[in-house]
Formats: C-alpha cells, structure tokens, sequence
C-alpha cells in the first residue's frame, strides 16, 4: 500500500493523512509490536533468572570462602591466638593477624556476652580498624555454623559465619558483600544493553520479514480497494483487476483466490444487470416513440370532434376527458423518454449556464402556471454561472417549482433561492406547505413516488418529476437532497461552479 503525501486540508469528518498512514499498517505495526513485546518479556524473564541464579551461585561461593575463612581463624586462635609474657597471664591474640584472612573481613571474638576483640582486616595498609559498639552490638546472638545476612552500620551488608572457639568463645567472621553488589549490577547494566539492541534489532527484522510477509496481503487489500472504489451502480462495469496469482497452499494465497471468484461472480452479476437495464431502457425509449403518435392522433381526434357543432353536451365533455387524459398520458410518456435517455449516459452539453437567468424564467412559468400561489425571488447580486445543459437544468428547475404547485394547496408562498460558494452553486426552493409525509421522504427521488395520492392531478408527472430533477443533477455532478416538516419543506439543489465565471453580467 503506498502511503499518500501529507496534506493538512482534509475535509471535515475525513481522516488526516497521519489517520490513514496508521490505519493503513495497523496490522504491520501490531505484528512488529507483539514481537517486540514477546521479546521483551523473553528478555526480562532471563534477566531475573539469571540475576537470581547469579546471585545464588555467588553467595554459595561467597559462604564456602566464608567457611573456609572461619577455619583458619579458628585455627589460628587454637594455635596462636593466645600471646605469652613472663609474668603475666596469657592474652589473647588479635584476630586481625590471622593469616590469610581476605581484606575488609570483620572478625569479633564475643566472651560469653562481651566482645573482647573486634576489628576490620585492612590488607592494604595492614591497619586494624575497631569496631564501634553500634557495629558489634549487631554481631551479638548471631547462631552458630550457618552464616547469616546482617547489615553493618558504616560498613554495608555483611554475609557473618559464628564459630565456636576450643576455649568456648564465639568467633564470629564476616565478609563483605558489596563485590557481589557491584557484579550484579554490572550483569543487570549487560543485561540491559544487550537487551535493547536485542529489542532494536528485533523490530528492524522484524519489520523487514513482517513487509515481505504481508506484502501479497497489501496487494489484495489494494485490489478490494481499488473494485470499492469503482462505480458499480449503474453502467456498464468492467472489473478485469484480479489479485496476482499466490501461493494455494497459503492462507493469503487462499483469500486471493477466494477474491478473484467473488470478483468474477460480482464481474458476471454486474454484466447481466447491465444487460438487462440496457433491455428496459431501449423498451422504454422503442414505447415512447411509438406512443407519442398514437396519443398525438388521439388527442387530435378528440379535439376535432369537441370542436365540431352540432355535437352532444354529453359527448364534448367526453372528448374534454379524452383530450384531458392524452395529455396527461403524453407528458408520462414524455418523462419516461426523458429518463431511459438521462440513463444511458448520453453526454450533456457542457456550456456556461446562467442560472440566475434560468430561475427566473423557470419562476415566471410557473406563476403564468399558478397564479394562486406566491411565488417569490431570492437571487445574489452577480450571477451565478455553472457549466451544464441549460435545457436539462431548466426541466429540472422547473419541475421542483411544479412539484410546490401541485403538491400544496392555493396561497402557498413558494420561494425560490440561489446561493453561492467557491466551488458550488446552491438552488432551494422553500414552500411554507403542509410537507411531505415522513413513510415517503425517502423515497421522495424514486420513481412513481407521489406524496398525496388523493390530491387533484392537473399538470404533474405522475411521480416521475423528482427522479428527473435527481438524473439531471447527478448527470452534472451535483447532488438534490430535501428537508421537509409540516409548514417547511426545501429542495437543495448543489451544482459544481467553474473557477472562473464565463458568461456576461446581466443587465
């Protein structure tokens, strides 16, 4: 699908252009999105077992050099830990010089309740640095062979082991855990970047094969489209787009065929329709020619014997009646003609057309026509110019005043309006008349539609007047559309305009 150029001129209620690229791809970008976010899950699921596996496996280290740390300074209490002088009851040894005891490692000997020795093993300036009491006041009641987590003061999280002494003293040894707290956020930092390129270049690829993956799906949508887009109402129709041939054995390869047998089946419906609206509408024009001259005769005939003397008071108004319905019947006919020609699409005459001209003619017939209504003007100061038929917009201007004459009863004010824009031109005709019944305002524009069958008849079309007026607009164009309650009723009549008038300046 190929995506338009950005425009900020939509018409109201139109999508923008950034609606419809987003519309366009919303089945691409939702596949790229659930990849991405199955990723990301995948990435941050490994992240947290990994982090708690590392974890694991460093503390179970951490605790076996912790062991192993205790030993020697159990050891080294048995052995050494106890200094000699002459004269003097033996001391005990500071813990801090027991050998191979890593740096930053907190070593305490309680007595009973008392811490005796307590002290930090800096190996790298060799100093002892004492505990305060607030840092061995957390190294009382630690339990005995099984090392704990507790958090020193000033010092940071500790992993303490408690020993027993051969003189019954507790020693109690602990190692930092702040390495261990630094490599894992080391891992998480890894983890994380390696998963946000992992997440980039996913969607990248992702794109990439979701594209090529959808692109004979994109080539049908464009092919629905394009058949949505054609008129398939009226005419003759040719749909020859089909979607390209595609794999069968594949789930777009299946929609694709299964696309082009529809269009097929629509192509042949369409074609038998069109045949037979063709049929209909050379019956239609064969009978009206064939009628005009029969009804011609017969009126003729009519009117000649009303006419001679001597004739029957009963007889003439028959003749009066005969005369009557001929002409009734030959302005049906005229209709039917009318519209099997503005069907066939024949081509109308494309000339400037002044349609403030044209509505004052069509008003002054119909006032010779009707001289019980009002009938009233509204027209702009300049004319209005549209490029059509004059003789078809007239028909059809005309037969909107008719139907306010017919349709309402005597005293009705019927007004008449012509309005422009910069692109069309608007014709109302308003009638302050009891309106259209709302089970036909629907159905107002279709054929044979009359909105108050017990009303007199004298010059109507028998319910083809407002289909005429619909064919002849659409045929330039434009479109009629009506509004009607009890005491308004208003045709709208929209016509494209030129961009630059044509004709001359009324006088």
């Amino acid at each position: 699908m190929s995506c338009d150029p950005p425009t900020d001129h939509a018409p109201p209620g139109h999508p923008r252009w950034w609606t419809r690229w987003w519309t366009s791809r919303l089945l691409r970008t939702q596949l790229i999105a659930e990849n991405v976010a199955l990723l990301a899950a995948v990435c941050i699921a490994l992240s947290v077992v990994t982090g708690v596996v590392v974890h694991r496996l460093q503390i179970a280290q951490l605790d076996r050099e912790l062991g192993t740390t205790s030993g020697r300074v159990v050891s080294f209490d048995k052995t050494d830990g106890k200094i000699q002088v002459p004269g003097s009851p033996p001391v005990n040894n500071p813990l801090t010089n027991a050998p191979g005891v890593p740096a930053q490692t907190v070593l305490t000997r309680i007595v009973g309740a008392t811490v005796t020795d307590s002290g930090l093993r800096d190996n790298t300036t060799g100093a002892q640095q004492n505990l305060s009491l607030q840092q061995t006041t957390v190294l009382r009641g630690l339990p005995l062979d099984r090392p704990v987590t507790r958090h020193v003061p000033g010092l940071g999280d500790y992993r303490l082991f408690a020993a027993r002494s051969a003189d019954g003293d507790r020693l109690i040894t602990g190692l930092p855990l702040a390495p261990l707290h630094a490599a894992q956020l080391q891992l998480a930092a890894v983890e994380t970047g390696v998963s946000l390129v992992s997440l980039v270049l996913a969607a990248v690829f992702s794109g990439l094969i979701t594209r090529r993956t959808l692109r004979p799906l994109e080539r049908i949508a464009g092919t629905a489209q394009h058949v949505a887009e054609l008129p398939l109402d009226r005419g003759e129709v040719a749909l020859a787009v089909r979607v390209p041939e595609a794999d069968p054995r594949t789930e777009v390869g299946q929609v694709g065929a299964a696309l082009n047998r529809m269009i097929g089946h629509v192509a042949e419906a369409l074609a038998a329709r069109h045949a037979g609206e063709t049929r209909l509408r050379q019956f239609s024009v064969d009978v009206s020619h064939e009628l005009r001259t029969p009804l011609a005769t017969i009126r003729g005939y009519a009117e000649l014997t009303r006419r001679r003397s001597g004739v029957h008071p009963d007889v003439a108004d028959a003749m009066r009646r005969v005369e009557s319905q001929t002409m009734r019947m030959t302005v049906l006919v005229e209709d039917l003609l009318r519209l099997a020609r503005l069907d066939s699409d024949r081509p109308l005459a494309r000339v400037p057309v002044d349609l403030s001209w044209l509505v004052i003619d069509a008003v002054s017939d119909a006032r010779v026509a009707g001289p019980d209504h009002r009938w009233r003007l509204d027209l702009p100061q300049e004319p209005v110019i549209v490029i059509g038929d004059e003789a078809s917009l007239h028909r059809a201007a005309a037969n909107l005043l008719a139907n306010g004459l017919v349709h309402t009863p005597p005293g009705t004010t019927v007004t008449t309006g012509l309005t422009v824009s910069a692109d069309h031109a608007e014709l109302s005709v308003v009638d302050d008349g009891p309106g259209i019944p709302a089970r036909v305002l629907p159905q107002v524009f279709d054929r044979f539609i009359q909105g108050d069958t017990s009303r007199r008849y004298t010059t109507g079309t028998g319910g083809l007047g407002l289909a005429i007026v619909k064919a002849i607009v659409e045929g330039h164009g434009g479109s009629v559309g009506v509004n009607s309650h009890p005491g308004r009723t208003e045709f709208i009549v929209r016509l494209p305009r030129p961009a630059v008038s044509t004709a001359p300046h009324p006088d």
